[in-house]
């Protein structure tokens, strides 16, 4: 079992988790944030730290795709270790559906 970041992350980008985790396997992307899922021990401290409750185990049914594009991106975007801001249309975002075919990029973010 690994935890996986789904859509609710993209366009929040709550970085409540980063600070929590202790083995530092979140990657940053421009509007959200994925897990490793080679590099996460499953300890689950990231999981109720997630103010936008984006955070899952990859044990629940319906997040293949997910897991997939946790490690896909974990590959290709810097390391976050350290709590940021959340973006300034977190709150208005929270929520919002559909978010990975409307709003998802692929650019990475700044990293630590």
């Amino acid at each position: 079992m690994t935890y996986v970041v789904t859509d609710n992350c993209i366009k929040c980008k709550y970085t409540d988790c980063v600070e929590v985790c202790p083995v530092d396997c979140f990657y940053e992307g421009e509007n959200m944030l994925v897990i490793h899922p080679d590099e996460c021990i499953d300890c689950g401290v990231c999981e109720p730290e997630c103010p936008a409750e984006a955070i899952k185990p990859d044990t629940e049914p319906g997040l293949e795709e997910w897991l997939q594009l946790n490690a896909e991106y974990a590959a290709k975007w810097p390391n976050i270790t350290t709590k940021k801001d959340p973006l300034p249309e977190a709150e208005e975002m929270d929520g919002v559906t559909g978010k990975l075919e409307k709003y998802f990029s692929s650019e990475p973010g700044e990293g630590d």
